[in-house]
Protein backbone atom coordinates (compact mmCIF):
# COMPACT_ATOMS: atom_id res chain seq x y z
CA UNK A 1 0.00 0.00 0.00
CA UNK A 2 1.33 3.47 -0.91
CA UNK A 3 2.06 5.42 2.27
CA UNK A 4 3.78 8.82 2.38
CA UNK A 5 7.42 8.51 3.36
CA UNK A 6 6.99 10.47 6.58
CA UNK A 7 4.23 8.04 7.72
CA UNK A 8 5.87 4.74 6.83
CA UNK A 9 7.42 4.09 10.23
CA UNK A 10 4.12 4.59 12.04
CA UNK A 11 2.19 2.48 9.55
CA UNK A 12 4.79 -0.32 9.65
CA UNK A 13 4.60 -0.34 13.45
CA UNK A 14 0.83 -0.68 13.28
CA UNK A 15 0.97 -3.37 10.58
CA UNK A 16 3.48 -5.42 12.59
CA UNK A 17 1.30 -5.20 15.70
CA UNK A 18 -1.81 -6.28 13.73
CA UNK A 19 0.08 -9.24 12.23
CA UNK A 20 1.30 -10.33 15.67
CA UNK A 21 -2.23 -10.18 17.11
CA UNK A 22 -4.01 -11.62 14.06
CA UNK A 23 -5.76 -8.32 13.37
CA UNK A 24 -6.53 -6.65 10.05
CA UNK A 25 -4.82 -3.28 9.51
CA UNK A 26 -7.42 -2.39 6.84
CA UNK A 27 -10.10 -1.99 7.97
CA UNK A 28 -9.03 -1.83 11.60
CA UNK A 29 -11.64 -1.73 14.32
CA UNK A 30 -11.63 1.05 16.94
CA UNK A 31 -11.00 -1.58 19.63
CA UNK A 32 -7.89 -2.77 17.78
CA UNK A 33 -6.57 0.76 17.47
CA UNK A 34 -7.22 1.43 21.15
CA UNK A 35 -5.30 -1.71 22.14
CA UNK A 36 -2.47 -0.75 19.80
CA UNK A 37 -2.13 2.63 21.51
CA UNK A 38 -2.15 0.98 24.93
CA UNK A 39 0.55 -1.47 23.83
CA UNK A 40 2.75 1.40 22.62
CA UNK A 41 2.57 4.17 25.24
CA UNK A 42 3.95 7.54 24.15
CA UNK A 43 3.43 11.25 24.54
CA UNK A 44 0.00 12.62 23.68
CA UNK A 45 1.27 14.34 20.55
CA UNK A 46 2.87 11.10 19.32
CA UNK A 47 -0.29 9.12 19.89
CA UNK A 48 -2.37 11.70 18.05
CA UNK A 49 0.09 11.54 15.16
CA UNK A 50 -0.30 7.76 15.03
CA UNK A 51 -4.07 8.05 14.96
CA UNK A 52 -3.90 10.63 12.15
CA UNK A 53 -1.67 8.36 10.05
CA UNK A 54 -3.91 5.32 10.52
CA UNK A 55 -7.06 7.33 9.83
CA UNK A 56 -5.51 8.79 6.67
CA UNK A 57 -4.70 5.30 5.40
CA UNK A 58 -8.30 4.23 5.92
CA UNK A 59 -9.60 7.40 4.31
CA UNK A 60 -7.53 6.76 1.16
CA UNK A 61 -9.31 3.41 0.83
CA UNK A 62 -12.73 4.95 1.57
CA UNK A 63 -12.96 3.03 4.85
CA UNK A 64 -14.36 4.26 8.19
CA UNK A 65 -11.70 5.99 10.26
CA UNK A 66 -11.23 4.04 13.52
CA UNK A 67 -9.55 6.96 15.25
CA UNK A 68 -12.82 8.89 15.45
CA UNK A 69 -14.42 6.35 17.78
CA UNK A 70 -15.01 7.22 21.41
CA UNK A 71 -13.09 4.17 22.60
CA UNK A 72 -9.94 5.57 20.96
CA UNK A 73 -10.46 8.97 22.54
CA UNK A 74 -10.78 7.23 25.91
CA UNK A 75 -7.51 5.37 25.39
CA UNK A 76 -5.81 8.63 24.42
CA UNK A 77 -7.18 10.89 27.16
CA UNK A 78 -6.76 9.15 30.51
CA UNK A 79 -7.96 12.16 32.48
CA UNK A 80 -11.15 12.39 30.42
CA UNK A 81 -11.75 8.68 30.90
CA UNK A 82 -11.50 9.12 34.67
CA UNK A 83 -14.01 11.99 34.56
CA UNK A 84 -16.45 9.93 32.51
CA UNK A 85 -16.10 7.05 34.97
CA UNK A 86 -17.07 9.39 37.81
CA UNK A 87 -19.92 10.83 35.75
CA UNK A 88 -21.26 7.33 35.01
CA UNK A 89 -21.28 6.50 38.73
CA UNK A 90 -23.28 9.65 39.50
CA UNK A 91 -25.69 9.05 36.62
CA UNK A 92 -26.26 5.48 37.79
CA UNK A 93 -27.38 6.77 41.17
CA UNK A 94 -29.69 9.33 39.54
CA UNK A 95 -31.35 6.71 37.32
CA UNK A 96 -31.85 4.37 40.29
CA UNK A 97 -33.90 7.08 42.04
CA UNK A 98 -36.19 7.85 39.11
CA UNK A 99 -39.86 6.92 39.66
CA UNK A 100 -40.97 3.56 38.31
CA UNK A 101 -44.72 4.14 38.46
CA UNK A 102 -47.31 6.87 38.22
CA UNK A 103 -48.52 8.92 35.31
CA UNK A 104 -46.90 10.90 33.80
CA UNK A 105 -43.87 10.56 36.12
CA UNK A 106 -42.89 7.13 34.79
CA UNK A 107 -43.11 8.33 31.20
CA UNK A 108 -40.64 11.16 31.85
CA UNK A 109 -38.44 8.79 33.90
CA UNK A 110 -38.13 6.30 31.05
CA UNK A 111 -37.11 8.96 28.55
CA UNK A 112 -34.77 10.83 30.90
CA UNK A 113 -33.07 7.59 31.96
CA UNK A 114 -32.09 6.87 28.36
CA UNK A 115 -30.88 10.45 27.84
CA UNK A 116 -28.72 10.11 30.96
CA UNK A 117 -27.33 6.77 29.75
CA UNK A 118 -26.28 8.43 26.49
CA UNK A 119 -24.77 11.34 28.45
CA UNK A 120 -22.59 8.92 30.41
CA UNK A 121 -20.68 8.12 27.19
CA UNK A 122 -19.45 11.70 26.86
CA UNK A 123 -21.31 12.29 23.61
CA UNK A 124 -22.05 15.97 22.87
CA UNK A 125 -25.65 17.00 23.44
CA UNK A 126 -26.12 17.71 19.74
CA UNK A 127 -25.29 14.10 18.92
CA UNK A 128 -27.51 12.73 21.71
CA UNK A 129 -30.45 14.76 20.36
CA UNK A 130 -29.88 13.38 16.85
CA UNK A 131 -29.77 9.67 17.82
CA UNK A 132 -32.21 7.29 16.10
CA UNK A 133 -33.08 3.62 16.66
CA UNK A 134 -30.78 2.65 13.78
CA UNK A 135 -27.85 4.25 15.63
CA UNK A 136 -28.14 2.20 18.83
CA UNK A 137 -27.80 -1.55 19.37
CA UNK A 138 -27.66 -3.65 22.52
CA UNK A 139 -24.37 -5.51 22.86
CA UNK A 140 -25.14 -9.27 22.90
CA UNK A 141 -22.10 -10.07 25.05
CA UNK A 142 -22.19 -7.43 27.78
CA UNK A 143 -24.90 -5.24 29.28
CA UNK A 144 -24.08 -2.18 27.22
CA UNK A 145 -25.30 -0.10 24.29
CA UNK A 146 -23.21 0.48 21.19
CA UNK A 147 -23.72 3.73 19.31
CA UNK A 148 -22.69 4.04 15.68
CA UNK A 149 -24.26 6.85 13.71
CA UNK A 150 -22.55 5.94 10.46
CA UNK A 151 -21.03 9.42 10.46
CA UNK A 152 -17.89 8.52 12.37
CA UNK A 153 -19.47 8.62 15.84
CA UNK A 154 -18.82 5.35 17.64
CA UNK A 155 -18.97 4.70 21.35
CA UNK A 156 -20.23 2.29 23.98
CA UNK A 157 -21.89 2.89 27.34
CA UNK A 158 -19.38 2.65 30.19
CA UNK A 159 -19.16 -0.45 32.38
CA UNK A 160 -19.30 1.89 35.39
CA UNK A 161 -23.09 2.06 34.86
CA UNK A 162 -23.39 -1.69 35.45
CA UNK A 163 -21.34 -1.32 38.62
CA UNK A 164 -24.10 0.92 40.00
CA UNK A 165 -26.73 -1.72 39.25
CA UNK A 166 -28.14 0.03 36.17
CA UNK A 167 -28.74 -2.00 33.03
CA UNK A 168 -28.34 0.16 29.89
CA UNK A 169 -30.09 -2.51 27.81
CA UNK A 170 -33.10 -2.46 30.14
CA UNK A 171 -33.25 1.33 30.09
CA UNK A 172 -33.16 1.26 26.29
CA UNK A 173 -35.85 -1.43 26.08
CA UNK A 174 -38.18 0.40 28.49
CA UNK A 175 -38.15 3.51 26.32
CA UNK A 176 -38.59 1.46 23.14
CA UNK A 177 -41.71 -0.03 24.73
CA UNK A 178 -43.12 3.49 25.02
CA UNK A 179 -42.26 4.32 21.41
CA UNK A 180 -43.66 0.98 20.24
CA UNK A 181 -46.94 1.52 22.09
CA UNK A 182 -47.26 4.98 20.56
CA UNK A 183 -46.60 3.47 17.13
CA UNK A 184 -49.27 0.84 17.65
CA UNK A 185 -51.78 2.98 19.55
CA UNK A 186 -51.07 6.72 19.18
CA UNK A 187 -53.29 7.62 22.12
CA UNK A 188 -52.03 9.22 25.33
CA UNK A 189 -54.89 7.89 27.45
CA UNK A 190 -54.17 4.31 26.36
CA UNK A 191 -50.47 4.80 27.10
CA UNK A 192 -51.29 6.07 30.58
CA UNK A 193 -53.52 3.04 31.22
CA UNK A 194 -50.76 0.69 30.02
CA UNK A 195 -48.19 2.29 32.32
CA UNK A 196 -50.59 2.05 35.25
CA UNK A 197 -51.34 -1.64 34.57
CA UNK A 198 -50.95 -4.03 37.49
CA UNK A 199 -47.37 -5.20 37.88
CA UNK A 200 -46.06 -2.71 35.33
CA UNK A 201 -46.54 -5.20 32.50
CA UNK A 202 -48.83 -3.05 30.39
CA UNK A 203 -46.07 -2.19 27.92
CA UNK A 204 -44.29 -5.54 27.81
CA UNK A 205 -43.49 -6.61 24.27
CA UNK A 206 -44.39 -3.32 22.59
CA UNK A 207 -40.72 -2.67 21.78
CA UNK A 208 -41.15 -5.10 18.87
CA UNK A 209 -43.14 -2.41 17.05
CA UNK A 210 -40.05 -0.18 16.81
CA UNK A 211 -38.06 -0.79 13.64
CA UNK A 212 -34.39 -1.35 14.61
CA UNK A 213 -33.48 0.38 11.35
CA UNK A 214 -35.90 3.22 12.01
CA UNK A 215 -34.74 6.78 11.48
CA UNK A 216 -37.24 8.60 13.68
CA UNK A 217 -35.86 10.49 16.71
CA UNK A 218 -35.27 8.47 19.87
CA UNK A 219 -35.74 11.32 22.35
CA UNK A 220 -38.91 13.34 21.94
CA UNK A 221 -40.56 16.21 23.76
CA UNK A 222 -43.29 15.51 26.34
CA UNK A 223 -45.69 18.13 27.69
CA UNK A 224 -46.91 18.28 31.29
CA UNK A 225 -49.89 16.01 30.53
CA UNK A 226 -47.77 13.32 28.88
CA UNK A 227 -48.59 14.24 25.28
CA UNK A 228 -45.91 13.85 22.61
CA UNK A 229 -45.90 15.49 19.16
CA UNK A 230 -48.10 13.75 16.57
CA UNK A 231 -45.09 13.79 14.25
CA UNK A 232 -41.94 12.49 15.94
CA UNK A 233 -39.85 15.55 16.76
CA UNK A 234 -36.39 15.25 18.28
CA UNK A 235 -35.40 17.11 21.41
CA UNK A 236 -33.10 20.02 20.77
CA UNK A 237 -29.53 19.92 22.06
CA UNK A 238 -30.51 22.67 24.51
CA UNK A 239 -33.38 20.54 25.84
CA UNK A 240 -31.07 17.52 26.27
CA UNK A 241 -28.59 19.70 28.17
CA UNK A 242 -31.37 20.99 30.44
CA UNK A 243 -32.55 17.44 31.22
CA UNK A 244 -29.05 16.20 32.09
CA UNK A 245 -28.11 19.23 34.17
CA UNK A 246 -31.40 19.25 36.05
CA UNK A 247 -30.96 15.64 37.12
CA UNK A 248 -27.29 16.02 38.00
CA UNK A 249 -28.03 19.17 40.03
CA UNK A 250 -30.91 17.49 41.85
CA UNK A 251 -33.49 19.95 40.58
CA UNK A 252 -35.41 17.80 38.11
CA UNK A 253 -39.09 18.79 38.04
CA UNK A 254 -41.67 16.61 39.73
CA UNK A 255 -44.24 15.55 37.17
CA UNK A 256 -47.47 15.28 39.11
CA UNK A 257 -50.53 13.38 38.01
CA UNK A 258 -53.02 15.57 36.17
CA UNK A 259 -56.34 13.78 36.47
CA UNK A 260 -59.50 14.83 34.75
CA UNK A 261 -61.82 16.17 37.42
CA UNK A 262 -65.25 14.61 37.53
CA UNK A 263 -67.70 17.20 36.43
CA UNK A 264 -70.13 18.02 39.21
CA UNK A 265 -73.48 19.67 38.54
CA UNK A 266 -73.03 23.39 38.78
CA UNK A 267 -75.69 25.83 39.74
CA UNK A 268 -74.41 28.06 36.97
CA UNK A 269 -75.28 25.36 34.41
CA UNK A 270 -78.87 24.78 35.63
CA UNK A 271 -81.20 26.48 33.17
CA UNK A 272 -83.06 29.36 34.69
CA UNK A 273 -86.83 29.43 34.39
CA UNK A 274 -88.07 31.61 31.59
CA UNK A 275 -89.18 34.95 32.81
CA UNK A 276 -92.87 35.65 32.51
CA UNK A 277 -93.48 38.10 29.68
CA UNK A 278 -96.59 39.45 28.07
CA UNK A 279 -97.28 38.19 24.55
CA UNK A 280 -98.45 40.34 21.69
CA UNK A 281 -102.28 40.30 21.69
CA UNK A 282 -102.18 39.38 17.98
CA UNK A 283 -99.75 36.48 18.53
CA UNK A 284 -102.15 33.65 17.62
CA UNK A 285 -103.69 35.57 14.72
CA UNK A 286 -100.25 36.17 13.17
CA UNK A 287 -99.40 32.46 13.46
CA UNK A 288 -102.65 31.35 11.91
CA UNK A 289 -102.24 33.76 9.01
CA UNK A 290 -98.69 32.52 8.36
CA UNK A 291 -99.80 28.89 8.20
CA UNK A 292 -102.68 29.77 5.87
CA UNK A 293 -100.38 31.67 3.52
CA UNK A 294 -97.96 28.75 3.44
CA UNK A 295 -100.78 26.34 2.62
CA UNK A 296 -101.89 28.47 -0.29
CA UNK A 297 -98.34 28.95 -1.55
CA UNK A 298 -97.51 25.23 -1.50
CA UNK A 299 -100.90 24.00 -2.56
CA UNK A 300 -99.80 23.40 -6.17
CA UNK A 301 -96.61 21.50 -5.31
CA UNK A 302 -98.19 18.05 -5.76
CA UNK A 303 -99.50 18.83 -9.25
CA UNK A 304 -96.17 20.36 -10.24
CA UNK A 305 -94.27 17.23 -9.11
CA UNK A 306 -96.72 15.01 -10.98
CA UNK A 307 -96.13 17.04 -14.16
CA UNK A 308 -92.35 16.74 -13.76
CA UNK A 309 -92.63 12.98 -13.28
CA UNK A 310 -94.77 12.61 -16.42
CA UNK A 311 -92.29 14.62 -18.48
CA UNK A 312 -89.39 12.51 -17.16
CA UNK A 313 -91.19 9.30 -18.10
CA UNK A 314 -91.87 10.66 -21.55
CA UNK A 315 -88.24 11.61 -22.09
CA UNK A 316 -87.06 8.19 -20.90
CA UNK A 317 -89.48 6.43 -23.26
CA UNK A 318 -88.29 8.48 -26.24
CA UNK A 319 -84.66 7.80 -25.32
CA UNK A 320 -85.23 4.05 -25.21
CA UNK A 321 -86.99 4.17 -28.60
CA UNK A 322 -84.05 6.09 -30.08
CA UNK A 323 -81.47 3.60 -28.69
CA UNK A 324 -83.39 0.59 -29.96
CA UNK A 325 -83.66 2.18 -33.41
CA UNK A 326 -79.91 2.71 -33.63
CA UNK A 327 -79.01 -0.88 -32.65
CA UNK A 328 -78.96 -3.17 -35.77
CA UNK A 329 -80.92 -6.42 -35.56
Amino acid sequence: MAVPKRDRHTWSLFEDWCTAHDETPLAASPDSLARFLSAHPAASTTQRRRIAVIDAAHSRHLLPQPGRAEVVRAALDVARTARLHELAAVIGGVIARLPESGWPSELFARRDALVLVFASTGLPYTQIAALRPCDVTADPRIDALRIDTGRGVRTVTPLALMETGISPRTVFQRWLEVLGHHTRYPNTRMLADALDAVGGTGLSGFDRYVDPAGRQPLSTAIDRWGHTPLTATALTAHAVADIVRAHLDGRAPVHRHHSVQARQPSTDLVPKPASASLLDPGYYEHGTRARRDAHQLLGGVDSTLDDVEERADSLLKRLLEFVEAEVPP
